[in-house]
């Protein structure tokens, strides 16, 4: 079900948190909701330990958001969804179901849980379509991280039945762009890309390696653009369907590559390591239902690259680093002066892949 009885003043004068404020998708709601009339709540790593209930629960009652987007998770590519089973599941269940049932506790009136692409089966009918979920199996390159999210949304589900809270989930496509990882082991294929590209444009290469054949299919996603979509539904939608959020289109991985070599400016042949697997053959969103409610995407492909790209020269990442500066206006002090969550002492959140 839809609902347009969320006027555009919904967020006006409410306490917005955003778990997940480094990260890609955390940051740019950052950037977003700084031209809404609400106060922005954050936590940071070393103040709150998601992964801890009680830490959380501490949290929520000290700040008592009015409404709470969660955008904190354990990511990574295949290499390291691969190589860390244990700890793409166990984190991510630990954090949303902390934050999920902490908001039901203290009376937050909306909830947006993020979750992933990767929930929706490795063979699913393209586009894809929200109906779609648990009717195949997943991907096995990233199922550890999937199933942590496919709970997550049931979990959305449960509380808006059992409790009548006012959870819903968001499942964007593939992203990219500023405060991505750019780490040539652990990162997504775009940021993965651009600092190949990078690499070999500093280091006058003839030849880049690639993964995989090349061939599979994706949508990709500029960050600033899903943060805005979000935005809408916090505003429009109040249902317990999970609602897809892409562009509508996609391009093969070769397709992106030549985008990318044309982005940084770089001449070099491209090599495709097909011992090396591809992942899911095809993976496109139908957004239909976002569309139908008034929202569409404003940043091409080649623009969105040009960006992150912009983004990663200017931040200056050290190859083989992390670089995930905050972006503007990170958070807005309450009127205490303290920064949200600095005089509970959380735990240090030990993982490094998690934002």
């Amino acid at each position: 079900m839809t609902s347009h009885n969320y006027a555009s003043h919904f967020l006006n004068g409410k306490r917005v948190w955003v778990a997940g404020h480094r990260g890609m998708v955390g940051s740019a709601l950052v950037r977003r909701l700084a031209s809404e009339p609400c106060e922005i709540l954050t936590a940071g790593r070393g103040e709150l330990d998601l992964r801890r209930q009680i830490d959380v629960e501490a949290w929520m009652d000290h700040w008592r958001p009015h409404a709470v987007i969660v955008a904190a998770a354990t990511v990574g590519g295949i290499l390291a969804n691969d190589t860390l089973p244990a700890e793409f599941l166990y984190d991510n269940l630990m954090i949303e179901a902390n934050i999920i049932h902490g908001a039901k506790l203290f009376g937050v009136e909306k909830l947006l849980f993020l979750g992933s692409s990767c929930v929706y089966p490795r063979l699913a009918e393209q586009p894809i379509r929200e109906s779609a979920l648990l009717t195949g199996p997943l991907e096995p390159t990233n199922q550890w991280y999937a199933v942590a999210k496919i709970a997550g949304i049931k979990m959305c589900q449960a509380y808006r039945r059992h409790y009548g809270c006012d959870f819903i989930s968001a499942m964007p496509t593939n992203l990219y762009g500023p405060n991505d990882t750019f780490d040539p082991v652990g990162s997504h294929v775009v940021p993965a890309l651009l600092l190949k590209a990078h690499q070999a444009k500093v280091e006058h290469r003839t030849e880049i390696e690639l993964w995989g054949s090349g061939t599979p299919r994706r949508e990709f996603m500029y960050v600033d653009d899903l943060a805005d979509a979000l935005v809408h539904l916090l505003k429009v939608y109040s249902g317990e369907e999970h609602v897809n959020v892409g562009v509508g289109s996609d391009v093969t991985i070769r397709e992106l590559a030549e985008i990318v070599m044309r982005v940084v400016g770089v001449e070099a042949r491209i090599r495709f390591d097909q011992s090396k697997p591809d992942g899911t053959p095809r993976k496109l969103m139908d957004s239909g239902r976002l569309f139908g409610m008034g929202w569409r995407p404003k940043t091409s492909l080649e623009d969105g690259l040009q960006r992150a790209y912009a983004w990663y020269l200017e931040s200056r990442c050290d190859l083989g680093t992390s670089a995930r500066p905050i972006a503007g206006c990170a958070s807005r002090i309450s009127e205490n002066g303290l920064r949200p969550g600095a005089a509970l002492g959380g735990a240090k959140d030990r993982s490094r892949s998690t934002v």
